[in-house]
């Protein structure tokens, strides 16, 4: 399975706000995701939906994959450092002062290959399980009914 990935360091909105718009997206094919951080009125979608192109750009130049074969595996935002340190204060109860805080945020996608819909069910009609599987002939009761 090929991942692709991209990234956003140092985007200028918060991680909390951030999160949820990954939260939308997360596990979606990457045509639907798309559609869903067009449409979404928080600013970190415009920022996400720019990070997801990036990876998609990346997969058709590295792997020359068809971009409606893959989804949005890993959709992660982390903390980043604070913008412009303490340059600025605003008044606080008592006298005293507090810092503005700019926080700032690292958006990373990864891309993957979509996976079959089979991958993961058990076969039970490969001739390696058929010793192990137990059958119910029609003439045996299923379970006894306590009356």
């Amino acid at each position: 399975m090929a991942e692709f990935k991209a990234s956003h360091r140092y985007a200028p909105v918060t991680a909390r706000k951030a999160r949820l718009v990954a939260d939308l997206v997360r596990g979606l094919p990457v045509n639907r995701a798309l559609i869903v951080l067009d449409r979404a009125p928080q600013r970190a979608a415009q920022m996400l939906g720019k990070v997801v192109r990036s990876a998609v750009a990346n997969a058709e130049n590295m792997a020359e994959i068809d971009p409606n074969h893959l989804h949005l595996a890993v959709c992660r935002v982390d903390e980043g450092p604070m913008k412009g340190g303490y340059k600025r204060w605003r008044p606080a109860a008592r006298g005293r002062a507090m810092p503005y805080r700019k926080r700032t945020s690292h958006m990373h996608v990864t891309l993957a290959t979509a996976v079959s819909e089979n991958s993961g069910v058990v076969d039970n009609t490969s001739p390696a399980s058929a010793g192990s599987a137990t059958t119910i002939s029609d003439d045996q009761p299923v379970a006894a009914k306590d009356d």
